[in-house]
């Protein structure tokens, strides 16, 4: 398919081919809906530039794993918005005990509420899909992987564990979370 045709297309066609196998499909809804992800996160909720980065990219994680359950009927902005919003309350929730990150429950209180459970089911193939994937990773990235979104352990919490700087750990995710994203691009949706 020629670029052109994403272009024109509208998100619900889009996300129909990225159903249907094609590779470069999920790649223009990132293309089309990352700066607005990022400027949610960084003017709205007050999210530092690294950590909105990362917010940014696990959004896009969580709707390419969720994609089979994204509804027509709703926006795919609308969609993505919502897997942001609750990205970002686990974010909060995870670092309540750092207390370099100000008004954290000011910040919250701004979210709606809490995720819907229909949100928060995660499909038994989709699991099997991250397996194989985190397999195919070197397995420090794997690791990191597993303590961080697995575990849902917090930076200081996978530091401490790991016996690593807070920095090298951040990186080190940063590049796993950009590996498992490629790997999900080239293998598109089970």
């Amino acid at each position: 398919m020629d670029f052109e045709s994403y272009i024109a297309a509208d998100d619900k066609q889009i996300v129909s081919w990225a159903l249907e196998g094609d590779k470069l499909a999920f790649e223009s809804l990132v293309g089309r809906y990352r700066e607005s992800i990022q400027t949610l996160y960084t003017k709205r909720y007050g999210v530092p530039a690294d950590d909105a980065d990362d917010l940014t990219q696990e959004t896009f994680i969580k709707a390419f794993l969720k994609l089979r359950q994204f509804n027509p009927e709703y926006s795919f902005g609308q969609w993505i918005v919502t897997i942001a919003r609750n990205t970002f309350i686990d974010f909060v929730r995870k670092r309540r005990d750092d207390a370099s990150f100000a008004g954290e429950q000011a910040l919250l209180t701004k979210v709606a509420s809490s995720p819907t459970p229909e949100e928060r089911i995660i499909n038994s193939q989709q699991k099997v899909q991250i397996e194989n994937y985190l397999k195919m990773m070197d397995p420090k990235y794997s690791r990191l992987i597993e303590l961080r979104f697995i575990k849902e352990l917090s930076y200081e919490e996978i530091a401490e564990e790991l016996k690593m700087p807070l920095g090298t750990v951040k990186t080190q995710i940063h590049r796993a979370r950009a590996r498992i994203c490629e790997y999900i691009i080239e293998g598109g949706i089970v």
